[in-house]
């Protein structure tokens, strides 16, 4: 039996069923080890979705759970649908086990060399890729939507979407999910979007800048490696990001200059709105996080997610000489012994949601996202004990037991 055929015969599916319901149900089948009705969701969710990085997820997960039942041809061919979306993790292809029953096949080793040639990323880093056409593409279409307010969606979706890059497609899918999306948000903020144009088409003078920490980088941590950089023009919804095509940085959050109008954006977006010279150092914690493929990931403290924003913050501001989340210093400068019995208190339990990324608790009187300033005050610490430096932030990028980092930096007595 054709397992994908099963999908189609099962109630609720066909129809109206939202990509989240299917991941939801594909995700659950799988951890229940039912592999064919998981590798039938996944399959549908690719068919269904417009978004390559979501199909290519999804073909992705639908051939492990083939492997897994021992359907070796559906799990390659859908292998190569996966790839044909823009699948670049050789990494991952290599250390799934799920996949291992591919092994032994004759094609193992032709599908691994078609992912290696896919990949674009580089040791080198005069060699990378910063891309910002999309940024020019988005003004196009910008100027044309404002032609024709009526078909401005379809302008968006065919002139900016459509014709953007894969880094582009990935933002869209990750942080912003439509164009309807989009262009709602765009629409509440019309001073703010027709102001930004100038700024926004002057990332390419930061690159001297962007490489320069490149540089810098490679000399801190000698494994960095370097994937494409996309710039894009979002709807205020993520400064920057990370996917298999490589990092994503959203400008329209980094272009601020005093002549912006800001009254259109929430309190914590103005507060948030940094300035096009601070572009470098938010590419680096951007790439800090891309390097971040030997931390332990099956810890779900506070404490882990605090030091993983704390690190790409600390290095950062050691490759460029910015850190990218100063306001946070400003704001806690005297308030430290306060901030650090508060994180102390969560520390050791599952609450980064009021620490990270927690814009709707920013107030007039408190900043969001303190556990950026927690976790750079801790690699602080241990980077200043160190005698190897260089060593220091191998440490970091290998943190397998995130107490006993914590205890080593000896942060907490800094602070008591």
């Amino acid at each position: 039996m054709i397992v994908t055929g099963i999908l189609y015969l099962l109630p609720g599916i066909v129809g109206g069923q939202t990509t989240k319901a299917l991941a939801e149900k594909a995700d659950s089948c799988y951890m229940a080890k039912d592999y064919a009705h998981a590798a039938g969701y996944y399959t549908h969710l690719s068919r269904q979705v417009d978004f390559h990085i979501i199909k290519r997820g999804g073909y992705f997960q639908a051939a492990c759970c083939y492997a897994q039942l021992g359907n070796t041809d559906s799990a390659v061919a859908l292998l190569y649908r996966a790839i044909g979306n823009g699948f670049k993790d050789i990494d991952h292809l290599l250390g799934d086990a799920d996949l291992i029953p591919l092994h032994p096949l004759p094609v193992w080793d032709s599908l691994v060399t078609t992912v290696q040639k896919a990949s674009t990323c580089t040791g080198d880093p005069d060699k990378v890729r910063l891309i910002t056409r999309d940024v020019q593409n988005f003004w196009a279409a910008y100027d044309l939507a404002k032609k024709h307010p009526a078909h401005r969606s379809a302008i968006y979706k065919k002139y900016y979407l459509d014709a953007g890059t894969d880094g582009l497609q990935d933002y869209f899918a990750y942080k912003i999910g439509s164009i309807k999306d989009f262009t709602d948000i765009h629409d509440c903020k019309p001073r703010f979007y027709a102001a930004i144009r100038k700024n926004s088409l002057a990332v390419d003078e930061q690159k001297p800048q962007m490489i320069s920490g490149f540089i810098r980088l490679k000399e801190l941590y000698p494994p960095t490696r370097f994937p494409d950089i996309y710039f894009v023009m979002g709807c205020f919804s993520s400064a920057g990001t990370a996917t298999d095509n490589g990092l994503l940085i959203g400008v329209d959050q980094v272009v601020a200059t005093p002549d912006i109008p800001i009254e259109e954006l929430s309190l914590w977006q103005r507060n948030n709105f940094t300035r096009l010279d601070d572009l470098p150092s938010l590419v680096i914690h951007e790439l800090v996080h891309f390097n971040q493929t030997e931390l332990c990931d099956t810890d779900t403290t506070l404490l882990r997610s605090v030091l993983i924003e704390g690190m790409a913050d600390f290095i950062a501001e050691l490759a460029t000489g910015q850190n990218p989340n100063k306001r946070l210093f400003v704001w806690a400068k005297g308030k430290e012994k306060k901030i650090w019995a508060s994180f102390e208190k969560d520390m050791y339990f599952n609450r980064a949601n009021n620490w990270i990324a927690n814009s709707t608790q920013e107030t007039v009187d408190k900043p969001a996202d303190l556990g950026y300033w927690v976790g750079y005050q801790i690699c602080k610490a241990y980077y200043e004990k160190s005698t190897d430096k260089r060593k220091a932030i191998y440490d970091m990028l290998h943190i397998q037991d995130y107490k006993d980092f914590y205890y080593k930096s000896g942060a907490a007595a800094l602070f008591k």
